[in-house]
C-alpha cells in the first residue's frame, strides 16, 4: 500500500470547484490502468477499464470518489487588511479556530484564523461558540498588499500535513481524498473481469453531491458504488456502538442521503466473507456520500457505498487506520473482479 500516494493527495489543495491539482494526480496514476479518461464540464473525470471479453453490452460498474476537500471563499478584505470568508461546504465552525490556512489568491498566501484572547472577552462572549461569519484571516500583511494578492472569490484550505500518528493516519481532507487512493490502488490491482468499469473522481460533494449527478448521468451505470469516509464511533465522546478504527472496511447501509441497495449489502457483505476481509456496517440517519446521485441520477442504479472509518471528520486531523484502508482496497477489488455475479435475480 503506498502511503507515499496517500500522503501526496491529503497534501495536495483542492475545494469544491478548485480540484484541479487532484485530478491531474488521479490521471497520472489511471493512465496505465484504464483504456481511455474522459472528462465532464465540471471537472470530473473517470478512467473506463473494458470487460475483458471486450463486449459491448457488459454491465457498467460505477466507482466514485470525491476529490473536492472543505475549504472557504474570500468575500472581502477590510480596511486593517483582515479576510473574510464564508463556507465551502459542511464546516464545524470550531476546527477553525487557530489554524493556519493558504488562501489561493495571486499567489499562496500563509495566514492564520486569530481569535480574541480569552481574557480580554466578556463572560457572555467566553460562552459563544465562535462562527465563520465572525472569523477573519490575518496574513500579517499591510492592507493595500493583502488587496494586491487576494480578491473575493479566492478560495482558502487548511495548511496542514499529513502525518503518522501511532499506528494510525492523519491528514486533512482525507475525505476523501483517501477514498480516492481507494479507488486509484485497486484499480492498479485488479485482475481483468467481465464488468466495464468506470473508476470515477468527482466534484464538488461537499456542497451538494454536484459531481457526481452529472458524471452518473453520462456513465448510466448498471451498478454504482460511492468509496467515501464515515464517522468512527471510537474518539474522544464517541458511542459504543457504531464503525470502529481497525474493524475493517465499513460497508454503508443507509445515511441522511441514501439507502443502499439491500442486495448489493449483502453482495459487498459475501465478497468480504469469501475473501477474508476484515468488516463492518455503517448505519446513521446523518451525512451522505455520492451514493445518493448514482442512485438517483440518469436511468437510477443499483447503488451502495464502501466507506472507510475516519476520527475527526471535517476537521484538519481527520484520522484513519492503515488495515481499514487496506481492507477498503480489497473490497473493492473483490467488486470489480466479481461484479459480473451480481445478477438482476440478485437485486432489490
Amino acid at each position: 500500500m503506498r502511503i507515499d500516494l496517500l500522503a501526496e493527495l491529503s497534501n495536495a489543495h483542492g475545494t469544491s470547484g478548485r480540484e484541479s491539482a487532484i485530478a491531474e494526480i488521479v490521471t497520472r496514476e489511471l493512465t496505465n490502468h484504464v483504456a481511455r479518461i474522459e472528462h465532464d464540464p465540471l471537472g470530473g473525470l473517470w478512467g473506463i477499464r473494458e470487460a475483458v471479453d471486450g463486449t459491448t453490452d457488459a454491465p457498467r460498474l460505477m466507482l466514485a470518489a470525491h476529490m473536492d476537500e472543505l475549504g472557504l471563499m474570500v468575500t472581502g478584505i477590510d480596511d486593517a487588511g483582515y479576510i473574510r470568508v464564508l463556507p465551502l461546504g459542511g464546516w464545524d465552525d470550531r476546527t477553525l479556530v487557530s489554524q493556519r490556512v493558504l488562501i489561493h489568491g495571486r499567489e499562496l498566501v500563509p495566514g492564520m484564523v486569530g481569535v480574541p484572547a480569552v481574557h480580554t472577552l466578556s463572560p457572555e462572549a467566553r460562552a459563544k461558540a465562535a462562527k465563520i461569519d465572525d472569523m477573519q484571516i490575518d496574513t500579517g500583511l499591510p492592507a493595500d498588499r493583502v488587496r494586491a494578492l487576494v480578491r473575493p472569490g479566492d478560495v482558502v484550505t487548511r495548511n496542514q500535513t499529513f502525518a503518522a500518528l501511532g499506528d494510525l493516519v492523519s491528514g486533512k481532507a482525507l475525505d476523501d481524498r483517501v477514498g480516492v487512493f481507494v479507488l486509484l490502488e485497486a484499480m492498479r490491482a485488479a485482475a481483468p473481469s467481465p464488468v466495464e468499469v468506470y473508476a470515477t473522481a468527482t466534484v464538488q460533494e461537499e456542497v451538494g453531491l454536484r459531481g457526481a449527478r452529472v458524471a452518473t448521468s453520462r456513465i448510466i451505470p448498471t451498478i454504482g458504488v460511492a468509496i467515501d469516509t464515515c464517522p468512527a464511533t471510537d474518539g474522544p465522546g464517541g458511542k459504543s456502538q457504531g464503525t470502529k478504527l481497525g474493524g475493517g472496511t465499513a460497508i454503508r447501509i443507509m445515511d441522511a442521503s441514501a439507502i443502499g441497495s439491500h442486495a448489493l449489502v449483502a453482495f459487498l457483505e459475501k465478497l468480504a466473507i469469501d475473501r477474508g476481509i476484515p468488516h463492518q456496517f455503517h448505519v446513521s440517519d446523518k451525512g451522505g456520500t455520492d451514493t445518493q446521485s448514482l442512485q438517483l441520477s440518469g436511468q437510477g442504479a443499483v447503488a451502495g457505498c464502501i466507506s472507510i472509518p475516519a476520527r475527526y471528520g471535517h476537521s484538519s486531523i481527520e484520522v484513519c487506520h492503515p488495515a481499514d484502508i487496506k481492507a477498503s482496497i480489497d473490497l473493492t477489488i473483490a467488486l470489480i473482479e466479481s461484479a459480473h455475479e451480481f445478477t438482476p435475480s440478485s437485486r432489490s
